[in-house]
């Protein structure tokens, strides 16, 4: 032993850190299947071919289901209504969340701090408590239950995440650009849409894409507040009891396909917009 401590062996620091990234390789691997084992299976059963309606088991290859989505009427009606649904709290949601963020952000304003901790807190909200609430404050109002009711709900579940997301855009840009805007001569509504907008489009788009996922996918505040009008989800939960076609795989494979392509847009459209911005800057 030297008077520093215990000398370690030439290449065992090496050998530590070897086995500790492989351990993490491993692990990571691991958590990626369990995560996306559900979705495979998922796929991998639209193209089976059941006996009946219970499409547990695989029994054979069949490319039906794929060129007859929409034969069974009832989940083509509930299909139509849930991207109804989330096309329409999507677009109420990004208008009200971006001018919330920018409102937030922006301005200092009596009560901004109750506001901030009030858009956090329907995230923090058991689901099954916000769809019972607002079934109630709908009932109180003597609204009937439906696909305007849906729509309110979709709208103020979905609107803490575009808040959130359009604000994480907007503190991380610099204001002195909007003020440069304003000081040569730009109108508050000017500097907004040829300066604000422009340049947090990548956040706005992401919030709007988690917006409609969030619509699409709820069960939960939707069966509180549905009424006669059956969603996506809804029907899934339904048809379970009797057994979910196969056609229900096709239709929720091809969700998955449109929402990683809207991501793989704003990826794309964000790299570029970095790299447009880098390259003025250093000119």
């Amino acid at each position: 032993m030297s008077a520093t401590g215990p000398i370690t062996p030439a290449g065992a620091g090496d050998r530590t850190g070897r086995l500790r990234d492989w351990g993490l390789g491993i692990w990571s691997v691991l958590a990626i299947l369990f995560l996306f084992l559900p979705i495979v299976i998922a796929i991998v059963f639209s193209f089976n071919d059941p006996a009946g309606r219970f499409n547990f088991t695989w029994q054979g290859f069949t490319l039906d289901h794929w060129l007859h989505p929409f034969k069974d009427p009832d989940l083509s009606k509930s299909m139509t209504n849930s991207i109804k649904l989330a096309l329409v709290s999507t677009l109420t949601t990004v208008a009200l969340g971006t001018l919330l963020a920018i409102a937030l952000v922006r301005h200092r304003f009596r009560g901004r701090a109750a506001a901030d901790f009030f858009v956090f807190l329907p995230m923090a909200t058991p689901e099954v408590v916000m769809g019972a609430s607002l079934l109630s404050l709908f009932l109180v109002m003597g609204l009937n239950t439906g696909f305007l009711t849906l729509w309110i709900a979709h709208t103020m579940f979905s609107l803490s995440y575009v808040v959130v997301t359009v604000k994480a855009r907007l503190e991380g840009m610099d204001p002195h650009i909007e003020e440069a805007a304003r000081d040569l001569g730009a109108s508050e509504f000017t500097a907004f849409f040829r300066i604000t907008l422009p340049m947090i489009a990548p956040g706005v788009v992401s919030a709007a894409v988690l917006a409609a996922a969030l619509s699409i996918d709820d069960y939960v505040v939707s069966s509180f507040n549905a009424g006669q009008t059956t969603t996506f989800p809804l029907y899934i939960f339904g048809a379970s009891r009797q057994g979910v076609p196969a056609e229900v795989n096709v239709l929720a494979t091809m969700l998955l396909i449109v929402i990683l392509l809207l991501l793989g847009l704003n990826l794309a459209v964000q790299k570029m917009l970095a790299k447009r911005n880098s390259g003025a800057a250093a000119d």
